[in-house]
C-alpha cells in the first residue's frame, strides 16, 4: 500500500522473547478460533474483520507460575529471525525505508498477553516487586536481542514499543504508581536507543495526558497514536511539547470512511501540527476496513497538499 500511495515505508524487526509455552488449537468454527500462545494465554480470536480478540485463560497469574515462564525465556540467536533479515534488510536500506526494532515490555504487553488486566492491576499495589521483575526481564530480553542485532551489523532508525496506560478519559494507574513501577524502564529503553544514535518511539492507546509531564522525563522522542476519541488533545501538547516531542497520529479513525468529515478533520489538524516540524500523519489507532478506496486516495491526497511544505 506504502508503494501505490507513494508514502514513506515502514519495517519492524521482531524477536520472540516468549516462554515459548505449547502452542495448540482446542477449536476451531467457522467463526473463530480458540488456541494458546507461547506466553500462556488462551484466546478465542474471531475471524471477522476488525474483531477484538477475548482472552479467556492465564497461565500466569502469580509469583511461583512467573518464576517458571522467567526461567523460559532464554536469551538465544534462535530468538531471531536471521533469515529474514538476510532476505529483506539489503532492500530495506536500498528503498530507504525506515526501519524499527520492536521492542517488547511495559505494562500494557505483560497485562494484555501473559498475567492478565486485573491480576497485573492488584500486583501493581500489592506485589510490586514481582511486577518490576516482569517489567525487566521483558526488556532484558529485548536488549540482549537486539544487541545480538546491532552488532551482526542490521541497523535501524529507532525502536518502538507498545504500551497502552489509559483507556477512554483516564489512565489505568496514578502518576506515582508510573514513576513508582514502570517509568525507569521506558527510560532505560529510551537511553538504549540513543546510546547507538537512534530515536525511541512510544506508542500508548487512550488518554495518557495526566502522564505526559512523566513520560517526557524518560527522553522518548515520538508519541504514538494520539487517541482523540479516547480524550487526547492533540493540540494542548503541541502547543505545550512540540519543540520536544514528535507528534504521531491524532486523526480520528472514526472518521476515515466519511470522505467529507476526514477532509474536513485533516485540513483543520495537520496544517497545526505541521508547524515548526515534528509531526507525523496517521489515524489514532488504525485504518478501518470501511475505508474505501476512493476515501484513501482522497485522504493521501489532502494531506499531501495541507501538509507539504513549501
Amino acid at each position: 500500500m506504502a508503494g501505490y500511495f507513494d508514502v514513506d515505508k515502514v519495517q519492524t524487526i521482531g524477536i520472540d522473547i516468549t516462554p515459548q509455552f505449547d502452542e495448540r488449537v482446542l477449536e476451531e468454527t467457522d467463526r473463530y478460533i480458540i488456541h494458546t500462545t507461547g506466553w500462556g494465554v488462551t484466546i478465542k480470536e474471531f475471524k471477522e474483520l476488525d474483531s477484538t480478540p477475548e482472552f479467556l485463560d492465564f497461565k500466569v497469574t502469580t509469583p511461583e507460575a512467573w518464576q517458571e515462564a522467567k526461567e523460559r525465556m532464554t536469551v538465544s540467536r534462535d530468538r531471531i529471525d536471521w533469515k529474514n533479515l538476510e532476505e529483506n534488510y539489503g532492500r530495506w536500506v536500498q528503498n530507504g525505508d525506515w526501519i524499527e526494532a520492536g521492542f517488547w515490555f511495559g505494562f500494557d504487553v505483560t497485562h494484555s498477553w501473559m498475567a492478565g488486566t486485573e491480576t497485573l492491576l492488584i500486583a501493581m499495589i500489592e506485589e510490586p516487586e514481582w511486577v518490576m521483575d516482569m517489567f525487566e526481564t521483558y526488556l532484558d530480553r529485548c536488549i540482549a536481542h537486539f544487541d545480538m542485532i546491532w552488532d551482526a551489523g542490521y541497523r535501524f532508525d529507532s525502536i518502538t514499543w507498545p504500551d497502552d496506560m489509559g483507556y477512554k478519559g483516564t489512565t489505568f494507574f496514578s502518576n506515582s504508581m508510573y514513576r513508582e513501577l514502570l517509568q525507569k524502564y521506558h527510560k532505560r529503553a529510551v537511553d538504549w536507543a540513543h546510546s547507538k544514535g537512534i530515536y525511541a518511539r512510544l506508542h500508548s492507546c487512550g488518554d495518557i495526558m495526566p502522564l505526559i509531564p512523566d513520560i517526557l522525563e524518560t527522553g522518548i522522542d515520538a508519541l504514538n497514536p494520539i487517541e482523540i476519541k479516547a480524550g487526547m488533545d492533540v493540540f494542548g501538547l503541541k502547543k505545550q511539547y512540540g519543540d520536544r516531542l514528535v507528534l504521531h497520529g491524532g486523526i480520528n479513525a472514526v472518521l476515515w470512511d466519511d470522505k467529507e468529515a476526514i477532509t474536513e478533520a485533516i485540513r483543520q489538524t495537520v496544517p497545526v501540527l505541521k508547524e515548526n516540524g515534528g509531526y507525523i500523519f496517521a489515524s489514532d489507532h488504525s485504518i478501518p476496513n470501511a475505508v474505501s478506496l476512493e476515501n484513501m486516495r482522497s485522504i493521501i491526497e489532502t494531506v499531501k497538499e495541507v501538509g507539504s511544505y513549501s
